[in-house]
């Protein structure tokens, strides 16, 4: 990253770590290695929150541009832009089910997705 890592999780099979950062990007990490092996960029905030799905196949972030984006891991590819806050989201969770996301934002509220 290129500016300050805000937010890191694991995978649930513990093989990769993504990591947010104010350089507005994702990285995918190996765990075993330490190597870059994806970036996931194109966001137009920085990423103050990351988490992983519990199977693992999809990331939630979220991000000064007051949006929730989720990914597919594997592929890289956004899958859907969740928009709703009026400020800054800061924090992200998957449901243990994976069905919904909860988002935590500057604009004092919650929201499930």
């Amino acid at each position: 990253h290129s500016e300050t890592v805000t937010s890191v999780a694991f995978s649930p099979d513990g093989a990769r770590i993504a990591s947010g950062s104010e350089d507005k990007t994702v990285r995918m990490w190996d765990a075993a290695t330490g190597d870059c092996v994806a970036t996931l960029e194109g966001l137009s905030g920085e990423v103050f929150t990351v988490a992983f799905g519990p199977d693992g196949a999809r990331i939630a972030l979220g991000s000064h541009d007051e949006t929730v984006r989720v990914w597919d891991a594997a592929t890289g590819e956004c899958v859907a832009t969740l928009e709703g806050h009026s400020g800054w989201v800061m924090s992200v969770a998957f449901s243990p089910d994976g069905a919904r996301i909860a988002s935590g934002s500057h604009d004092k509220t919650v929201r499930v997705w």
